[in-house]
């Protein structure tokens, strides 16, 4: 007879919950400014989790992380995204290359995939919350389904920084007890990104007056 979810299982698995939802209102969001503000919502969420996990865990290294994590992924990263927004005047969102309904339903279906496909792993310990990290990889997948989708540079960038608070869950709930210089290594990574997505945003709005990528397509061999 299996144990009953302790309660750190139950609260990892309902805030993992919560950051995958917030995914799924990204895809759905028209508005880029929606995105963004999505993704500061998400990073707090994250930040919640990584501070419950220093609390339960007694690991004051992680308090550390949490506070970097506020103020890069909840504060300057989405004002760095809305001040380019601001500057090049568009809001809308990229057409996707399927209807909002027939996205949710991909997404649905990889999220799904996702979930159970942890499961199927068998993966259980005392210490591991399992339905946290079958999420974890639900988020990852519903994000690369926004970046792929979507038609403009935001919102493959959001996209990419949500695929990272996906990684995040994961490696909060799965290896809470890493060294904090290599969890810093991952908002260092990610600093390169906005700086990198930062650029081509600009470059790309002043050659071509607008944030969409569908002149890529020229690209293609």
């Amino acid at each position: 007879m299996s144990a009953s979810p302790s309660t750190y299982d139950g609260v990892a698995a309902v805030l993992s919950l919560l950051v995958l939802l917030t995914e799924f209102a990204m895809l759905r969001a028209p508005l880029l400014r929606s995105q963004v503000r999505l993704y500061a919502f998400q990073s707090l969420v994250v930040t919640v989790l990584a501070v419950y996990v220093a609390y339960s865990k007694h690991i004051d290294e992680l308090y550390v992380l949490a506070a970097l994590s506020l103020v890069l992924k909840v504060a300057l990263v989405p004002a760095l995204i809305l001040r380019l927004l601001r500057d090049a005047n568009t809001d809308l969102a990229g057409s996707s290359v399927v209807g909002v309904a027939s996205a949710i339903l991909i997404a649905l279906v990889v999220a799904a995939f996702g979930f159970f496909s942890v499961g199927s792993l068998q993966v259980s310990s005392s210490s591991l919350p399992t339905s946290s990290l079958a999420i974890a990889c639900a988020i990852v997948l519903v994000a690369f389904v926004l970046i792929i989708l979507r038609s403009d540079v935001v919102s493959q960038a959001i996209g990419f920084f949500s695929l990272e608070n996906g990684v995040s869950v994961a490696s909060l709930v799965v290896a809470s007890g890493l060294p904090l210089i290599v969890d810093i290594a991952f908002l260092f990574d990610l600093l390169v990104a906005v700086v990198v997505f930062g650029v081509i945003m600009r470059v790309h709005h002043a050659r071509n007056a607008t944030l969409s990528t569908s002149d890529f397509d020229r690209l293609k061999g």
